[in-house]
């Protein structure tokens, strides 16, 4: 991203795109540590020495990915959607469907992060298998954080649609391909 910008888009815009380098970044690291995993696992095999912890710790790192990598996308607007089926509909409805599914958006990953938090102090005695060590509520948190992070960017797509421009585009539809 250039300064300039940076420094002509609105506190909004700037905020959506410092947040989706967070993410970006958050996506990185675990998408590195996977392949470390994965290619470990690979090399320690052919060596005849299997790793115990491999599988399932592989299993966990792909499931963050997933979450966080889903919150990524919630910034970038990058979920699937249906924008040809929308634009064929009249401004006046296209804006009002557009705010129902993101109030459902919301709701549903405000429930989704709540349950989510209250699962934690449930798992509170278990642990992985094979790295007994690592708290059950440890892997299991992605649920109510990635739901927060996503909460956030669908807060921030709904004020994109509140504040309704006057773009000719849909700014909920500008990231999907």
């Amino acid at each position: 991203m250039q300064k300039q910008e940076l420094s002509t888009a609105g506190p909004l815009q700037r905020l959506r795109q410092r947040y989706g380098l967070l993410l970006e970044w958050v996506v990185m690291v675990l998408m590195v540590a996977l392949a470390v995993e994965v290619t470990l696992g690979i090399v320690y095999r052919t060596l005849g020495q299997s790793l115990v912890w491999y599988d399932e710790v592989a299993s966990v790192l792909l499931a963050w990915l997933t979450f966080y990598g889903s919150a990524l996308a919630s910034v970038k607007r990058g979920h699937i959607g249906c924008p040809e089926v929308v634009d064929q509909l009249s401004p006046p409805l296209k804006r009002a469907i557009g705010i129902f599914s993101q109030l459902l958006v919301i709701a549903f990953f405000a429930l989704l992060g709540w349950v989510g938090a209250s699962i934690l102090p449930i798992l509170a005695g278990d642990a992985l298998v094979s790295l007994p060590w690592v708290p059950m509520s440890f892997v299991q948190s992605v649920i109510p954080v990635s739901s927060a992070l996503i909460l956030v960017a669908e807060v921030m797509n709904l004020m994109d649609l509140l504040a309704d421009r006057g773009q000719d585009a849909d700014p909920l539809a500008e990231g999907l391909h």
